[in-house]
């Protein structure tokens, strides 16, 4: 439950809500307010990892154009099949890194998974 916790308390319930702005039944916030603080840390953990992972996909284009830039630089004639031979291993490696992530779409946050 505490990866479904918008930690904002509401005014008009007096309650938290879950991420989708559903307020806490009591039962609810007796169980979030029984989470220990080695709990509490793990989802803080897990939330500050998502939001890296989100940050990372969202910079993945201007990332992949710093990445390409002094290979292009170094370049007369600019075509792609010159500059991925002129790559080694490490380089090709964070050049499919960087093509994934800017294909594949944000995953949701989900428990337990970041």
């Amino acid at each position: 439950m505490l990866f479904d916790t918008d930690f904002k308390q509401r005014s008009d319930t007096n309650t938290w809500s879950h991420r989708d702005g559903s307020p806490f039944t009591q039962e609810e916030q007796d169980t979030v307010f029984a989470a220990t603080r080695d709990e509490l840390e793990e989802v803080s953990d897990q939330i500050t990892r998502y939001r890296a992972y989100r940050q990372s996909k969202e910079e993945a284009p201007e990332a992949l154009h710093r990445f390409l830039s002094p290979f292009l630089d170094q370049l007369v004639q600019k075509h792609l099949r010159k500059i991925i031979e002129s790559m080694t291993e490490d380089e090709l490696t964070e050049l499919k890194r960087l093509l994934g992530a800017m294909d594949d779409p944000i995953l949701p946050f989900t428990p337990n998974t970041f």
